[in-house]
């Protein structure tokens, strides 16, 4: 089988879609399905899907479609995923409690299971148990490895807080940067960076468009 390594990138980032489709089609009974099925599902031409899958080897057949469960081990295994991955949030103003009541990853990841703020008695209507910040060591699930961090001061302490408390994964939606060991994962959520990018495309998008027209128009007249 091929190493994920040498799968492009945007290939790579459809994979969990892939995933999470197919094990809700598990849920509901299905056990095989054709590319042009699951296109339909997840939105992606079937062609892409076919040259997507086949990265991972021959997993299909001609005239039978694909075996839900083999993909679902297939991509299980190349992507690391451990559904029951139990993760923890760390901040629960607007956006932390945004985030508790999405929750909603159990097809594809685990569940964001507890939360920690510095003033839980606070937080009201949480979709699950706000322990106390400095409780963490108590109140941390066993072999909890990833925090998703919605916090806005004492950023440095708290991160240095959690790593040694036993957390090795960070998803970031803090603006203020902050280190790591050479051993700890951050993934950062810049929304800003996000919104600049599609600007930049629209933009790109759009002088494309005039420029076509421009250029088309030139070549009636000619």
């Amino acid at each position: 089988m091929e190493s994920i390594k040498k799968v492009p990138k945007a290939t790579l980032h459809r994979y969990p879609i892939y995933l999470k489709a197919l094990r809700k089609l598990k849920m509901e009974g299905i056990k095989r399905i054709m590319s042009r099925e699951l296109a339909e599902y997840v939105s992606v031409e079937s062609t892409t899907i076919r040259r997507d899958f086949s990265f991972l080897g021959n997993l299909g057949k001609q005239g039978y479609g694909y075996n839900v469960d083999d993909l679902i081990a297939i991509f299980s295994e190349q992507l690391g995923v451990n559904f029951d991955e139990k993760i923890i949030l760390i901040g629960c103003g607007n956006l932390g409690k945004a985030l508790l009541n999405y929750n909603h990853w159990n097809h594809v990841v685990g569940e964001i299971v507890c939360a920690f703020d510095m003033h839980p008695n606070a937080v009201k209507d949480a979709s699950v148990p706000v322990y106390a910040l400095q409780d963490l060591p108590k109140k941390k699930p066993a072999g909890c490895r990833i925090a998703i961090l919605c916090i806005s001061q004492d950023v440095q302490n708290t991160v240095d807080y959690l790593v040694s408390n036993g957390i090795t994964g960070f998803v970031s939606f803090v603006s203020e940067h902050f280190s790591v060991p050479a051993h700890i994962m951050v993934r950062p959520i810049d929304v800003v960076s996000s919104i600049q990018e599609i600007v930049f495309e629209a933009n790109a998008a759009d002088q494309k468009q005039r420029y076509d027209k421009q250029h088309a128009k030139r070549g009636k007249e000619d």
